[in-house]
């Protein structure tokens, strides 16, 4: 769900977005794909290039959630920056074809 202040992404932002869901939890590794694609929080609102994709609970979940007490965060050793890293990783290993 978009905020009514942001602006639409763009088509490339929306390209990105679209594959950041089908990645993994960058905290949890679950999810991810078709079936059960990943939210994408943007650590910058409205700045689509610095997506994470995370599942349900690492996102919202009150325990384990970036927006709760982020215990699965806490466990991991990772912050948004972490995240991102492994979110940018898994983009360029894919681009890659590996």
């Amino acid at each position: 769900m978009r905020s009514k202040n942001k602006p639409a992404p763009t088509v490339a932002e929306a390209a990105y977005i679209a594959h950041v869901a089908k990645l993994p939890c960058s905290v949890c590794d679950e999810g991810g794909g078709e079936g059960s694609p990943s939210e994408v929080h943007e650590i910058e609102q409205g700045n689509w290039w610095l997506s994470i994709a995370l599942c349900g609970g690492c996102h919202r979940g009150p325990i384990n959630g970036l927006h709760g007490q982020r215990q699965m965060w806490k466990l991991k050793k990772l912050d948004e920056q972490g995240a991102l890293a492994i979110t940018i990783r898994r983009v360029f290993l894919a681009a890659r074809g590996a």
